[in-house]
Parts: C-alpha cells; structure tokens; sequence
C-alpha cells in the first residue's frame, strides 16, 4: 500500500503513461488525481480534430457510486482510464456523452500508423475474451475507424462490467487518431445511436445492477493551475462539486442526451434566434459551444471577436436591409410570421438570378449562390428585428447587421478575442427550464498558449443544422465546466447545478 499511495503523489507525464491508480476514500468515492499540460497553438489544433471525432432521487455518496478520475487536456478534452479483459489492459479514452459505441485499436490493426502510436487491446492475453467476429464501420467529420466486435470484462473505475460488446479498430483513417492523446473512444450516449446495437457501458452497468442510481455525472474542472481534470461518476454525483440543487429538464429525443432549451442572451438581452426555443444537446466529446451562425455572429460582436467578412451578408444588407425592415414593420399589423417574409425575399433573390442570365431557370451554381444569399437573410431577418424591438432607428439598425457580417465566425470555427479585455466583456446565459444558466467571460474565454504568449478565444462557433433536427446548440465541455452535469438515464432527464 505504501508503494501505492507513493505513486498517487507522483506526478504522470501523461494519462497514456499512468497505471489504473485506485485510491478508496473515506467518504465510499474512488478517486484519482491526473496532472494537466498547459494550453498551446499546436494543441488546440490536435483538440479541435479530436473533437470532430466524438461532430427522482439521487444518492450523492455510496459505496455503490463509483468514479472514474479525468485528466484535463488543455481545457478542451478530458480522459480517462479504463482496462479491457483478465487482467485489465489499460486504454486512456475519451468518455463521450455524444455517441454510444466503445472502441479501443486492436492488435490486428496492422495498417494505421495511429495503432502503432497507441496502446492495443490483444484478445490472446485475456482470459475472459468472448468473440464476436461482426464487423462495423463508424464515420466521423475528419476519418473514420472501421473493425469488428468482441465482448470482454471491462473495469470502469472499479466496477468490472461483464461481457461488454466492444469494438476492435483495426483502421483508423484519421489524422485525429494519430494526434490525439485518447487510445480510444467510450460512448454515453444513448443505444439508439449504438453502431451494431451494442449496448452503452452505463446500459451494461444497469442489466448487471452495478448501480445504485440510474445515474452518471461529470464534473470537469476548468482550473488550469489545478492537478486534477474532473470527476466522472456511475451510480451517484458527489456533493463537494456542485453547489444547490440541480436543475432537471427531460429529454426530448433518445440518441444523443437532446432537450429543448430557450433565448441565449447577451448581457441579458435576447438574441432573437432561439427565442421561441431551440434543440440542444449536452456533448462531453466537444470542447466549445457549437450554435447557430445567427447567434454566434452576435456574440462575436458583443465580445470583440475577429471573424470572416462575408461579402454574400454584406450583399444581403445593403440590397435588401430596408426592404427586410420594411416587411418586419408590417408584419406587426399584419400579425404574419417570419417565414412569409423569408419566402419572399428568397423569391425576389430568385429573379434576380434567373433575371441576370437571361433564362428561364439559373445554372446549378446560381441556385447555389442564392440558396446562400437566403440563408443569409434568415440571420438578418432575426438581427434587424431584434433591433427594431430595441426602437433603434434605420441607420443604426442596418449599421449593427452590417456589423455582425464582419463578425460572422471563420469556417474553422474559432474567433480570436483581446486577452486585455476580458474584464469588460458581457456575460453570457443559457436559458434551460425557464431559468437563466450564466457563463461569465473567464468561463467562455478559452486561454492557449503560443509562441510564449497567451491568445484567447471564443468559446463559441458556427454550427448550423437545419430543419426539423435543428436549429441546434451543443452545450461542449465549456458549458459543463461551469455546471456540474446529472446525466439520469432512469428518468430521461439532465440536471445542471453551478459546478463548486
């Protein structure tokens, strides 16, 4: 034991490289303390790929509650260590709330380099192994990883979840893999975005009554100076790091962790976009805030952030600023909707296309060119008549659209904002069950390292899905740093409490 409780103050180079180190405290909680690596330009680049990898009553301490220690990586991913097979084979994965399947690199893996770069689940040295032999494909935004399931005894913490089905990868075609600081990836979402139905880790734990509770809850700290990245529980949430009870709402639609959510709101003031209610899903595998561009660019000009000029935005407004303002006005006696006056403005930039090539219907390229120019309207629809609400006048309210089309994020998704004006910088709040979930600057500012200098960022990017599954919000690692997570799988339900 002595060797033991040495290790745990020892500093780990880096997750890859620790042991499963059990430590059982007094209060009936495993815990687990990881070191951090400070933020830098060319992590950030490994974590935002990385992260295209993932695009009642609750018993708050029990012997049965069992948690699962996460090593920060530069505030933008958090991992953990599990064991696969008798004995335990030790793979460092990323506990993602936003897909359900478990997959670790195989010893057949022979083809990728990023097998060669990790640790490999090797069938032969467990006594426990189960085959399975059904082969499987799982596509990403940046590669994917192909391979075939086993079923094996997998140690979470210190609960050993019998006979789990799992996948072998013996191809990982991403650059992502190879990067990346994770072995593998263990899904929580739920089974009906399973790849080959296999069951989540937490279903598993459930059928084989491991928990106490229906329940697992993260909480991810966000300190950069602090030696420990977080906590992940099964079974319960621990008290000492949330603060007053969490709010609940239900989930709206099984797969990912999905609710339906309100208004984002700057400095109090309503964006307009989501007032009327927006989807949302709460994403541990994503490092920042991903919403829609008509509110982002909001942010972005609240915050000062760099963004891409868009000439397509530009256009919108000074073509067709006035018209917009114009029909909002009288929407207001005609009690119509926003959607009449979309239909229209995409019509008259139709006939503006079919006009300017003189046929009868426009090339494949100028339907393209217009279906952008319409999407663009939709945001200025939603920025002016957040304005005209404000009872500002023409010139001032077409200035402001104009404004947020130079502050419309890069593609890449991040916007660069002044270290020096934090302080002065809005807060931010969610709105979730009728009740308002604030982000201050210091929680939606992410901090890296370059060049011996400190850039920060948004926390927030560009992220549109259309109709019906969207307009969507995924609520990353930035949100759940600041609000202590309950994910109830007894009830279909998320509970968010201020993180202590």
């Amino acid at each position: 034991m002595a060797k033991r409780h040495l290790l745990l103050v020892t500093t780990c180079l880096w997750a890859l490289s620790c042991a499963l180190l059990l430590h059982a405290s007094s209060d009936g909680f495993l815990r687990v303390n990881l070191n951090k690596k400070r933020l830098d330009k060319e992590d950030l680049t490994a974590a935002k790929l990385a992260q295209q990898a993932g695009n009642h009553l609750l018993k708050t301490s029990s012997s049965d509650s069992d948690i699962v220690p996460l090593v920060d990586y530069l505030n933008t991913q958090y991992y953990g260590v599990i064991g696969i097979g008798t004995p335990p084979q030790n793979f460092t994965v990323i506990f993602d709330t936003g897909s359900s399947n478990l997959w670790v690199p195989s010893a057949k893996c022979y083809f990728s380099i990023a097998c060669y770069l990790h640790s490999k689940y090797k069938s032969k040295k467990s006594s426990t192994y189960k085959a399975d032999g059904e082969t499987c494909k799982i596509t990403y935004g940046s590669g994917s990883i192909s391979g075939f399931f086993s079923k094996d005894n997998v140690l979470v913490g210190d609960l050993v979840v019998k006979k789990q089905k799992f996948i072998e990868a013996t191809r990982e075609t991403s650059v992502t893999f190879i990067i990346g600081k994770f072995d593998g990836i263990l899904g929580l979402g739920y089974p009906d975005i399973s790849v080959g139905k296999a069951p989540p880790i937490w279903q598993s734990m459930q059928e084989q009554k491991l928990l106490a509770d229906d329940v697992f809850s993260f909480w991810l700290n966000r300190d950069p100076d602090a030696s420990s990245g977080g906590e992940l529980v099964f079974g319960g949430m621990d008290p000492k790091h949330y603060k007053g009870n969490h709010t609940y709402v239900p989930v709206s639609r099984k797969g990912y962790w999905q609710f339906n959510m309100g208004d984002l709101l700057i400095d109090g003031h309503s964006t307009g976009f989501c007032a009327k209610g927006c989807a949302a899903i709460v994403d541990s595998g994503t490092s920042l805030l991903a919403g829609p561009t008509a509110i982002v660019a909001q942010v972005n000009h609240a915050i000062g952030a760099e963004g891409i000029i868009s000439t397509e935005c530009k256009e919108v407004v000074t073509e067709y600023g006035e018209m917009i303002l114009d029909l909002l006005i009288a929407q207001l006696f005609l009690n119509s909707s926003n959607s009449v006056i979309l239909y229209y403005l995409s019509r008259q930039i139709h006939r503006k296309y079919v006009a300017s090539n003189g046929i009868a219907s426009v090339v494949d390229k100028e339907n393209l060119r217009s279906d952008a120019l319409c999407s663009v309207c939709e945001m200025a629809v939603v920025w002016i008549e957040n304005q005209l609400r404000e009872n500002k006048t023409k010139e001032l309210i077409l200035n402001y659209a104009n404004q947020l089309c130079e502050r419309l994020p890069s593609p890449n998704g991040e916007s660069t904002v002044s270290c020096h004006q934090i302080s002065k910088m809005p807060n931010l709040a969610f709105t979730i069950a009728k009740k308002t979930f604030v982000l201050t600057p210091e929680q939606y500012i992410v901090k890296l390292e370059q060049s011996g200098q400190t850039v920060c960022i948004s926390g927030f990017m560009a992220f549109d899905i259309p109709p019906p599954r969207g307009p969507l919000w995924i609520l990353g690692d930035v949100f759940m740093g600041a609000y202590h997570t309950v994910f109830d799988f007894g009830n279909d339900r998320i509970g968010f409490a201020k993180s202590a």
